[in-house]
């Protein structure tokens, strides 16, 4: 069988693990970097695959990994699905990924396209484990208690502040679905801290949460690209009260992401042409390998 051609659209975080996850799957092949800025020295591991800023420039390609900050992905989305190519994002606010998915729908399904948002961890894989945890307790609470832990979303938010020259979001999980955001911040020259510090406290990322700004002198001394979350649902499977179910996990942020979009790249060639999250996929779609086979080991 034929490998996939995949395209990664930007070069940060998830890009980089994303080209890792691509190379570990033998069912994908690389066709190259997409980025805005390809003037200059490549950096070291590039030196043997195609950059370029048109992904028309790379020949055939089946499905493009959008790996870039979140409120670029809509305008991104529409792009490649337009020219027919299946896209994965990390879209990771909450509050409007079911607008993104009624906006990119009809476009997808006119390109004969598959697209898979908000394919991170959460939301994402985290989503099929709350929607798992819901089927085993229909009744109750769930609660998911992120981190301590670099939030990749919020981080890129608070860098995009005028004044900060770099920035990395801790997300603290207070308990019960609540979080303080502690936000550190490496000023550009001539930014004060108070003004940086509203800026940031009223961006949509951080205006629902308990959030402090703390100015350091260099975000590389302290980054670490760690993470985690804790869910917990405590509810009634028929009419027995008291399951207690919990689900843990410490991760490094991008890697994982990148994984689970690979993963979902994957998913885009068995569905129909439209937009899903992830609890909408079956989840032997995301593996490599005969579904029978897969069953035997599996169930």
């Amino acid at each position: 069988m034929s490998k996939k051609r995949i395209a990664v659209v930007g070069y940060g975080n998830i890009g980089k693990y994303a080209i890792e996850a691509i190379e570990a799957s033998p069912d994908f092949e690389l066709a190259g970097v997409v980025r805005r800025a390809v003037g200059g020295e490549k950096p070291r591991e590039l030196a043997d695959v195609v950059v370029t800023d048109d992904v028309a420039k790379l020949g055939k390609v089946d499905v493009a990994l959008l790996c870039t900050p979140t409120r670029s992905v809509p305008e991104q989305a529409k792009q490649y699905l337009k020219l027919g190519i299946n896209t994965v994002d990390s879209y990771d606010i909450h509050t409007s990924f079911l607008d993104l998915r009624q906006e990119l729908m009809p476009i997808a399904q006119a390109n004969n396209a598959v697209s898979i948002i908000s394919a991170g961890w959460d939301p994402g894989s985290d989503s099929v484990i709350r929607t798992l945890l819901e089927a085993c307790a229909p009744k109750g609470l769930t609660y998911t208690n992120f981190g301590p832990g670099m939030s990749m979303g919020h981080s890129v938010a608070a860098k995009s502040i005028a004044g900060v020259a770099d920035a990395l979001s801790m997300t603290i999980p207070l308990g019960t679905s609540i979080h303080r955001r502690v936000v550190y911040v490496q000023l550009a020259p001539g930014a004060n801290i108070e003004e940086v510090s509203k800026k940031i406290k009223s961006d949509a990322y951080f205006s629902h949460d308990e959030t402090h700004v703390i100015a350091v002198q260099s975000i590389d001394e302290i980054i670490d690209k760690g993470h985690g979350v804790n869910l917990v649902r405590k509810g009634v499977s028929g009419k027995s009260d008291n399951q207690l179910f919990e689900f843990n996990m410490k991760i490094n942020n991008p890697a994982l992401t990148s994984q689970i979009m690979v993963s979902c790249a994957r998913a885009t060639f068995r569905q129909k042409p439209g937009v899903y999250t992830m609890p909408e996929i079956p989840l032997i779609d995301l593996l490599h390998g005969d579904k029978e086979s897969l069953l035997a080991r599996l169930v």
